[in-house]
């Protein structure tokens, strides 16, 4: 059973991210430490005593569908209502609308927590998060004051309708299309696929933001509107009014996350007999739609990537638990009587290892974006500027490594348990399942690495991605300085490692700016990967720096030198292909015929 690990997330909030830095300033002068401890420990508990019990029961009956209409599993209902009553669904929202306005650190430190006890429920309440956030800052005051109260509360939860059969990340091939009326409505036709959470029995109301195309708008992405079309129209008086004209045609068989509801929505063919067209609100201005929806979809991104962070946690805590218990063989060294547990055998211990160095190493990369993001809120002019440029970096990153993790130590987590993990009832199945939509969904993680080097590296001319590099060097430093014991070459290897990322962000650079963009793409994805070992690497290091006086303080030095002695190694390889792989890829199309 997972356990919520507040006491890792508030070292990682305090030691490692610097949450004290968002809570100086004025916007958030209210908060304090002791109010942060607080609400993560509460949003612990509630996820291992609430959450969790009912992975289980959400994973068998999973999402049912039954006359365009899906019933969430046994027990959920409940559970919604109780997490909504909590509060936690406008964290960090707006005060005008409701919300409590905390801080992004703590929507991605309990939402880590949500997914790692069961993903499927947490899908929900973190799309309708992002899309408070698209009609807060793009909606009209109309549109905000009517939706955003009920959404901010959990009453009413939000979808995002991108993806369409013929035009997955493309968008600029959708063909749904909006028609204007007279009293300033649209109206609403097409088929969306893919969508989660598009219709299911949580709240009375689903508030869906829609992609589609005026008549005379441009071709391509520069063609595309944004509008809020609700399931239920909303009276004057806030009440819910008549059906729209949407439904959902289908749900997905999926390979995990089975409880939540992936639905084929039908826009606008009358089949609740009014006039044709869902009905639609536009959101942002017309023809801005793909610029308004960044909103939301770059909030997903990091929320996935906190979805790979949950997964690694819970997967390791699900591996260790199994390993101290199983015995098998005798292992080196080991003297006690009978077999040994089979975390006392080397191959073992290196899995397990490698597991918790992936999942501590995601949490920092994420919980850094979320921190930026903050700062960037908090913040004016240059400096503003600056943190912008960061989570922009950051970004790709924290949703490319996390899931790619996620996948990885998921299936390490199934070779632990051995027969036992390809076994349903253990759970690690399911993990893996569950783990292997998160490098695809909201933006492939290659697409994250083309918009990493293609648009992120070559902003300011590269200087903030080298003021990054500049305290990577710094932290590789202070170890090389430290009178700490047990780091053993730490220093020497995450030195190497900075300096290998800094002569492949400057071939990079160098590229695009001469128009290679090509040979500088081919390479984007081993980079993305190459930055994101190296981040893992250098967070770990800085919080082993940390000298609490306990037994943690030692075991963090051993995780970041088994990290650096047996994980980053691989950043000069990448370097390489980075720099030198464009041409065998280039030269080998011709055998993918």
């Amino acid at each position: 059973m997972y356990n919520a690990p507040t006491e890792e997330i508030l070292f990682h909030l305090k030691h490692v991210i610097g949450i004290d830095r968002v809570l100086q300033e004025a916007a958030y002068s209210e908060v304090s430490e002791d109010l942060v401890e607080a609400i993560v420990r509460e949003a612990g508990r509630f996820a291992t005593q609430e959450v969790a019990p009912l992975a289980a029961i959400g994973e068998k009956q999973g999402a049912r569908l039954a006359d365009h209409e899906v019933r969430v599993p046994d027990g959920w209902r409940d559970l919604y209502r109780l997490w909504r009553e909590g509060g936690w669904s406008g964290l960090n929202a707006a005060a005008e609308f409701g919300g409590q306005g905390l801080p992004q650190l703590l929507f991605a430190s309990t939402f880590e927590m949500w997914n790692s006890s069961a993903l499927a429920f947490a899908m929900g309440p973190t799309l309708t998060i992002g899309a408070v956030e698209a009609i807060e800052k793009h909606g009209s005051p109309t549109l905000r004051d009517t939706y955003l109260p009920k959404m901010v509360s959990g009453e009413w939860t939000g979808t995002m309708n991108l993806t369409e059969p013929h035009a997955g990340t493309d968008v600029g091939a959708l063909r749904t299309r909006a028609e204007r009326r007279d009293d300033g409505s649209y109206r609403i036709f097409g088929q969306k696929i893919f969508i989660t959470y598009g219709e299911h029995d949580l709240t009375e109301n689903i508030v869906h933001l829609v992609l589609a195309r005026l008549p005379d708008a441009p071709s391509g992405s520069r063609g595309i509107s944004l509008f809020l079309v609700p399931k239920y129209l909303v009276n004057d008086d806030g009440s819910l009014g008549d059906r729209n004209d949407l439904y959902c045609h289908s749900i997905e068989h999926k390979l995990g996350v089975h409880a939540s509801p992936t639905c084929t929505m039908i826009y606008g063919d009358g089949k609740f007999g009014r006039e044709k067209g869902a009905v639609g609100w536009l959101v942002g201005e017309e023809n801005d739609g793909l610029a308004c929806m960044f909103t939301m979809m770059n909030n997903a991104r990091l929320a996935v990537g906190i979805q790979g962070v949950a997964i690694c946690e819970a997967a390791t805590q699900k591996a260790t638990a199994y390993a101290r218990e199983r015995t098998q063989g005798r292992a080196p060294g080991w003297s006690g009587a009978g077999m040994s547990p089979i975390c006392e055998h080397p191959d073992v211990q290196r899995m397990l290892l490698t597991m918790k160095a992936l999942t501590q190493g995601s949490r920092s990369i994420a919980y850094a974006c979320a921190h930026a993001i903050d700062m960037a809120h908090v913040s004016e002019g240059l400096t503003r500027a600056l943190w912008e440029e960061r989570a922009g970096l950051l970004t790709p990153i924290a949703k490319s490594f996390p899931t790619d993790a996620a996948v990885e130590v998921a299936s390490l987590g199934v070779q632990v348990h051995g027969g036992m993990g390809y076994i349903e009832e253990t759970g690690a199945a399911q993990l893996y399942r569950d783990a292997r939509i998160t490098p695809i969904y909201e933006g492939t993680n290659g697409v994250q690495a083309g918009d990493l080097v293609g648009r992120k590296l070559p902003r300011s001319s590269g200087a903030h991605v080298k003021a990054l590099i500049e305290e990577l060097k710094q932290v590789a430093n202070e170890v090389r300085q430290s009178k700490l014991t047990g780091f053993g070459s730490t220093a020497q290897r995450l030195i190497s490692a900075v300096a290998d990322l800094e002569d492949a962000t400057a071939w990079l650079i160098s590229a695009m700016g001469v128009g290679r963009v090509g040979e500088a793409l081919a390479g984007a994805t081993p980079y993305q990967r190459q930055f994101g070992l190296t981040l893992m690497a250098t967070y770990l290091s800085k919080a082993a720096l940390v000298e609490t006086g306990d037994d943690s303080a030692s075991a963090r030095i051993a995780l970041a030198r088994f990290a650096a002695e047996n994980l980053i190694g691989e950043t000069t390889a990448l370097k390489d292909r980075v720099i030198n792989g464009s041409a065998s890829l280039a030269a080998a199309r011709s055998v993918l015929g």
